[in-house]
Formats: C-alpha cells, structure tokens, sequence
C-alpha cells in the first residue's frame, strides 16, 4: 500500500511537472491549427473578360462568391477585343451590393476597395511572332506579386492570352520559380500562339497546367439531371438570388458556362501541388514535350498534326528593308485572319492552333507578291500531344496536359470527363453559397 504522503508527493511532481508540458503542447498544436487554417492560396486572374466570351463574367462572379478562400492580389485585363478592366471594376460594383451578405458567413470577404485596388490594365494586342512586346500594367503587376516575400508561390490563373505572362516572364526570367500556372488553352492558344512559343521555347520549366479541353467538363451536359444541366442550374439555384444572381442571367441568358472556372476549382479541392492527383480542377498528366510542326512549303490533307499543336509556316519571300517582326501578310482560316511577320534575310512566318480537330484551310493575302494568294490544308486530330516530333517543344519535369486515354473524353473533348465526374459535388457547393444571397 502506497503511504498518503508519498502518493501526495508523486501527484504535486506530476501537476508541477507535466501538466505545463501537456499544456504547451496544447497551445503549439492549436497554433499550428490556426497557422494552418489561415493558410490561402495566393492568386492572380489574367482574363479576357469583356473580349469576345462572356463566361469570364460568370467566372468572375463564381469567383467573388468564394473570396474568402483565397488571397486575392491581381486582376488584371489581357483581352483580345474590346474587354478592359473597367469589365472587371463593374462586376465588384454588383459584389458590393452583396457584400453586407456574403460577410454574414464569413468575416474573410475582401472588401470592394480592396479588389478594386488589385485591377490593372493588361495588354490589348495579341503578342508579335517574337511571342512578348512591350510591358503593361498587368504585366509588371505580375511581376511585383511574384516578387512578394512568401512561402506560397502565386498561383496565376489564366483565363484568356498568356501576353502578359509571356510579358512578364521575358521582363523578369526569375519569376519562373515563384509561380504556378494554370492556364484554359485550347481557342486561346489559337490567339495566343505566339506567346506561348515564347514561353514553351524559353521556359519549359514553368510549372503550368495547360487545360486545352479538360475544362469542358464543366458545361458539357453529359447524362446530368436537370437542376445541375448548363440549360437547368440557373432557374433551380440562381434565379432570385442577390445582385450578382440577377446579372448572372446577362451572360448566356443564365445557362452555365464558366469554362475558365475550372482554375480556381482546382485550389479548392484536393492536393494542388499534384496536378495528377485528380480535383475539382481536372486530372493531368506530366508532358514531357509538346507539339509544334514547322513547314516550309504549302501543306496538304496529307499533312496530320495533333489538335492544340503549335502549327508554324515559313514562307521564302523577298529582303525588304522593314523591321523583323512587322506584321506584312495575313492567312485566312475558318474565315479567321491571322497576321503573319517578316523575320528577316527574304523569311515570313505565321503560326496557328486549332482548337478542336479540324480540316482546314487556308489562304494568304499580301503586297508582296511572293506571299500574296497562296493557299494549303491541313488535318488536326486527338489526342494531344500525339506522336513525338523533331519540332516538338522540350518540356520541363512540371508541364501538364489534358489526360489522353479515350475513357476521360467527353465527345472529342480530351480529358473532360476528370472534371464533369466532380460536377455535382462543386454545383451543391455552390448552391448553398446562392442561399447566401437571397437573405
């Protein structure tokens, strides 16, 4: 039997002892907690909005009913058309009157102010065949957010052209290693063809996400119910649902498209340092090139390329004493124009993407004779990034592309099933956020 006075002396040792190391412990764990929970992800939106697709708006809307998720430090405007920031600046205005809201169920709603102060003027011209110009705005801002002392690297969002991004990587090469990249390609390559020959062929160690078709999965309706079809979702959870749900009809007469949402999607569920990993953002898969096929001659149906694939003609013309670079003949594409550049010593150039697969083609107009009325074909097919090619662009050990494996397609959407199988799970969420709003 143990005597009193020693059983008293045991407990007073222990008390004195232990009880303050359980309760630092305690206190570490709950710091690390809050640490932990307070921890968002940094991230800067370059978008079209405004330009010739209106689902930026519905992005941006999503967008502002999640703030509280994120730290927000950019918006900038990278239009091709007539967008601008003030596009951006008009969407905070609806969120302002739905703020008092929102800030019910979270004090981490950024304020208007606050936003307004992150939009910036991007550039409003497609990149030259040399894929950078001149800085903006948005991409300086680019750059003195990745520059920002952080343990988190910037999450750059690309909703539109990468212009700014190529900008900004050209103007500051460092930033390469502070930032990620998750960028909707597919029709935007087609715009942005140039840009990213510049940034596949100077910096293929960027981290990047290229999602050419994986986005899709977010408004094709593929076998889904009513209340969560594209046509369906707005009536069932929008309709009559604060400031921003009334405007959220302006935009395809309310039927969802949002196909630069995927982005953000993607840091709001799963491990978005794995990009095989599988989130609401989609499920890639690791690139190790990407295709780019370089003619010098007229092509024919005989010539096959992947769909999204760099395709680039090189014309022999005459030495003229303009500018490399200067835009002086235009291809003809899909009753699309796109310029072509002298690049010097008697050469022209042009480049294109398809964004779906295509039989296309294709016919030049110009001054110069050489290059006037020339004309071609050419056939693009799945998957991306086919075969291996002696032209193909050498990618580094963080490039992802959409999954290739005919089970992910939806139609010839590659890859747009790992995004459609989570659709019911990110369009509940969202609901509820709606409820928010009609308080």
């Amino acid at each position: 039997m143990i005597k009193e006075s020693v059983l008293f002396k045991n407990i007073n040792i222990f008390v004195f002892i232990f009880i303050p190391i359980f309760a630092s412990i305690s206190v570490l764990y709950s710091c690390s907690s809050k640490v932990n929970e307070e921890i968002k992800p940094r991230i800067l939106i370059s978008s079209d909005i405004g330009g010739t697709d209106p689902d930026d708006f519905q992005s941006m809307i999503h967008l502002l009913m999640y703030a509280d998720l994120f730290q927000i430090e950019g918006l900038v405007s990278s239009p091709y058309g007539m967008g601008r920031k003030q596009d951006f600046l008009d969407i905070i205005d609806l969120y302002e009157e739905d703020f008092p809201n929102l800030k019910k169920h979270s004090k981490d709603f950024p304020s208007p102010t606050s936003l307004r102060e992150v939009c910036k003027q991007g550039g409003t011209e497609l990149a030259n065949y040399k894929g950078y110009g001149q800085s903006t705005e948005g991409s300086n801002h680019i750059i003195h957010c990745a520059n920002k002392e952080s343990d988190q690297p910037l999450w750059v969002l690309v909703w539109g052209g990468l212009e700014d991004l190529a900008q900004a990587l050209h103007d500051d090469s460092t930033i390469v290693n502070r930032i990620k990249v998750y960028w909707i390609g597919g029709p935007n390559k087609k715009w942005s063809a140039n840009a990213y020959n510049y940034i596949a062929d100077h910096h293929p160690n960027l981290w990047i996400i290229e999602a050419n078709a994986t986005y899709r999965g977010w408004f094709m309706d593929d076998g889904f119910p009513s209340d969560i079809s594209s046509k369906g979702y707005y009536d069932h959870y929008i309709q009559g649902k604060g400031v921003m749900g009334k405007a959220f009809k302006n935009y395809y007469d309310g039927q969802i498209k949002m196909g630069d949402t995927p982005s953000l999607a993607y840091l709001m569920d799963g491990d978005s340092d794995d990009a095989t990993g599988g989130s609401w953002g989609g499920q890639f898969t690791r690139m190790g090139y990407s295709s780019r096929s370089v003619f010098y001659r007229n092509t024919t149906v005989d010539d096959t390329l992947s769909t999204y694939a760099i395709i680039e003609w090189r014309f022999p013309g005459p030495r003229i004493d303009i500018p490399q670079d200067s835009v002086c003949f235009k291809m003809e594409i899909s009753k699309q124009i796109w310029h072509g550049y002298y690049l010097g010593n008697g050469q022209y150039g042009v480049r294109y993407s398809s964004k779906k697969p295509e039989r296309a083609s294709y016919k030049t107009q110009s001054q110069i004779e050489e290059l006037n009325n020339l004309t071609g074909q050419f056939v693009s097919i799945v998957p991306w990034p086919g075969e291996r090619g002696a032209s193909d662009y050498s990618l580094g050990q963080h490039w992802y592309g959409d999954r290739p494996e005919a089970e992910y397609f939806i139609s010839d959407q590659q890859g747009a099933k790992t995004v459609s199988k989570y659709r019911k799970d990110f369009l509940m969420d969202w609901a509820q956020r709606w409820t928010w709003l009609a308080e």
